[in-house]
């Protein structure tokens, strides 16, 4: 049983950076706050943030992009149906919908908090502090690693 504790501790430990960055991530992406659209523009950080939860890439090469906006939405424009068809916006933040991604995004951070003081556990009541900072570091460095290869 001891095993399976300090097993469960040191996991724990070198992937908590991971849960918190797709916690924060994903809360940000359930209202579309990582995306441009109408008067609203995304903060850099946000969008960066977005991209890397997304597509695993801090930024798209520039045959990814595509058109530029202006060309999409002429296009979308040009190929629309009555009006009323296709504001799937509009549509998906009513009723049982925005109620869902409002419990989601509860969800996101009572997961955050619970890593969070999981990460306080396992720091402090830990008989082998330096493995436990080392996995730490080492959830933090070896993503960024990857990222940056």
């Amino acid at each position: 049983m001891l095993f399976v504790r300090i097993f469960h501790s040191h996991v724990g430990l070198f992937i908590a950076p991971s849960v918190l960055f797709f916690c924060v991530s994903g809360a940000c992406q359930l209202f579309n706050l990582h995306e441009n659209h109408g008067s609203y523009h995304a903060p850099a950080l946000i969008e960066t943030l977005g991209k890397l939860h997304k597509d695993q890439v801090l930024s798209e090469p520039d045959h990814v992009r595509g058109p530029p906006a202006a060309t999409v939405a002429s296009d979308r424009d040009a190929h629309a149906g009555p009006p009323g068809h296709g504001d799937h916006d509009d549509e998906a933040q009513k009723g049982p919908t925005l109620v869902l991604k409002w419990f989601f995004e509860a969800i996101a951070a009572g997961l955050a908090i619970s890593t969070l003081f999981g990460l306080w556990i396992g720091l402090r009541f830990t008989r082998t502090p330096r493995i436990s900072w080392g996995l730490l570091i080492a959830g933090v460095v070896v993503p960024v690693l990857i990222i940056l290869l």
